[in-house]
């Protein structure tokens, strides 16, 4: 970001390169819907252009990129209250192991995890997913959405509370260590 602030126009493209995939698939779990995740995916990469002179190296730089994510995410569903839900294309879950038995408790697990993860309330939601998906710390959270940082870690203990109960309902054992993600 650094070379980029001082008009290297290379250094775009790579830090687009270092954190798209990631930030898409914040974003698309965010949104549940793949067409409005991609317009806020540019729309967070217009904004880092724009604002890129506030960008200051005492912060992360994933945890500025994050922040405006999730304010283009908060934006947008301002914007479109109507959701609808999809689940995740499977190019956007790890295929580490090819194990088929694996791959297919995944795929049994998914659509009960993405909806589990959608029907959260939108502070549990959002915690969980900042979190989880793009490993931003508690303090850190705390700081982006203007919660005290206890708040948000009751946030993501009654988040994971609910996504257990609602695994359990279906059917599905929690992984070993009782984590859900």
């Amino acid at each position: 970001m650094r070379r980029f602030q001082r008009g290297d126009a290379r250094a775009f493209p790579e830090l687009v390169r270092r954190h798209r995939a990631a930030v898409f698939a914040f974003v698309l779990r965010w949104t549940q819907d793949r067409a409005r995740a991609e317009d806020i995916l540019q729309e967070t990469w217009l904004k880092v252009v724009r604002a890129s002179t506030d960008w200051s190296p005492r912060a992360r730089f994933t945890t500025w990129l994050y922040t405006i994510a999730r304010n283009a995410c908060v934006d947008g569903a301002r914007r479109e209250r109507a959701r609808a839900a999809e689940p995740l294309e499977a190019e956007q879950v790890s295929t580490e192991s090819h194990d088929p038995e694996r791959a297919a408790a995944a795929s049994e697990l998914r659509p009960v995890l993405e909806a589990a993860i959608a029907a959260l309330p939108d502070a549990q939601r959002e915690v969980f997913l900042l979190r989880e998906m793009a490993g931003i710390p508690f303090h850190e959270i705390a700081r982006m959405t203007g919660a005290p940082e206890p708040t948000v870690k009751s946030r993501m203990r009654y988040a994971l509370e609910a996504l257990r109960t609602r695994l359990t309902e279906a059917g599905i054992d929690a992984p070993a260590g009782g984590q859900v993600a």
